[in-house]
């Protein structure tokens, strides 16, 4: 679990999902959103994102598949009035201008050349806390989509590494990180091995048309499932 004492200010993470699991988070967590393709698991993730921009908290998303142009805007209609100097996007899709970091109308952009530059990557989000702290961000939450398709790229044991990595930066920072994975797109050692490195996870599943949840290790014994 995070190395933060219990007297830190936890994250309430219960707007979009309402557990109990969910109210008291500590800063240096690190969830897996996990579950199958098109089941909400961006959506829900960037939701808890978005409660946190609401609050004044930073937020920085790293995305493999939507250009960061995208994802700023979209971030800004799910955040009325969205500070942008506390909003920063790390693009690893490759495609974009490597050559600087830039602001893209206030939202800070960091380019990276791979999902598999797992240095660059980690520059990126030093970078990105830097440049959110010394606009005066104090605590913030991170979202990462997706690990399935950093698994394309490079095998499960680095990954895992990474991500315990990140974890340690985020507690040093007060940040909270929200992980997402697409469960049917990897064998079930694959998932076993990636699991290892998070505090807990939020399972997503879809019955009958109706999306579920239900949240594991960050309060004992794993919740009821409930619709969302």
């Amino acid at each position: 679990m995070s190395k933060s004492s219990d007297s830190e200010t936890t994250y309430d993470l219960s707007g979009p999902l309402e557990f109990d699991a969910l109210t008291s988070v500590r800063p240096g967590s690190n969830i897996l959103v996990s579950g199958p393709a098109m089941t909400g698991k961006e959506e829900l993730a960037l939701s808890i994102l978005a409660d946190g921009s609401r609050q004044g908290q930073g937020a920085i998303v790293m995305t493999t598949g939507d250009p960061a142009d995208q994802v700023i805007a979209d971030y800004r209609e799910r955040v009325d009035g969205l500070d942008e100097a506390l909003f920063a996007v790390v693009d690893c899709r490759g495609d974009g201008d490597r050559s600087t970091d830039r602001s893209a109308e206030g939202s800070y952009v960091h380019h990276v050349s791979s999902p598999s530059d797992l240095t660059g990557i980690g520059i990126g989000i030093t970078k990105s806390l830097e440049r959110l702290a010394n606009n005066g961000a104090t605590s913030g939450r991170f979202a990462l989509s997706s690990l399935s398709t950093m698994l394309t790229y490079t095998d499960k044991k680095t990954v895992f590494k990474f991500c315990h990595v990140l974890s340690s930066r985020f507690d040093s920072a007060g940040y909270l990180g929200l992980f997402t994975v697409d469960s049917g797109a990897h064998d079930e050692q694959t998932i076993q091995v990636i699991k290892q490195a998070f505090d807990g996870m939020i399972e997503i599943r879809e019955r009958d048309g109706t999306r579920e949840a239900r949240v594991l290790g960050l309060a004992g014994k794993p919740t009821e499932w409930q619709e969302f």
